[in-house]
């Protein structure tokens, strides 16, 4: 009986890090695979994120966020949840209102845009990947 509650406590245990990793992997873009000791993917995942995120910006791309009313509201919700995939970036950009401003007539913009939508995206499948190894998923 005692070896089911050892058992039970350390996939508990394995969880809540796991849950932790995840958190991390998604705040900070490479936290988690850099937690696992996974450097290489750490640099490889966490670089394209940054990368994608800062060449973004530079190409005169903006974040998304709710600001209209009705139905022109959830037309913004699903390029703003993308965006948020880069974590604490995005929220640093909200906080000093970097990158939130239309930047149309810019011949870059839409190239920019793509750049931190994929961002955010490749964000959330890098913590899902951190995730899984800290749960012992994957290897």
């Amino acid at each position: 009986m005692s070896d089911k509650v050892v058992t039970k406590n350390r996939s508990e245990s394995a969880g809540s890090r796991a849950w932790a990793i995840g958190l991390g992997a998604w705040a900070v873009p490479g936290l988690g695979h850099l937690i696992l000791g996974r450097w290489q993917r750490a640099l490889l995942s966490g670089g394209a994120v940054w990368g994608m995120f800062l060449l973004g910006l530079r190409l005169g791309g903006h974040l998304f966020h709710v600001t209209d009313q009705g139905f022109a509201a959830l037309l913004q919700l699903l390029p703003m949840s993308a965006n948020v995939g880069s974590g604490l970036l995005y929220f640093f950009c909200f906080v000093t209102n970097i990158g939130f401003a239309e930047q149309a007539q810019r011949v870059t913009y839409e190239y920019g845009n793509t750049f931190l939508l994929v961002a955010g995206l490749l964000n959330y499948l890098c913590m899902l990947d951190a995730f899984d190894i800290a749960a012992g998923r994957k290897q």
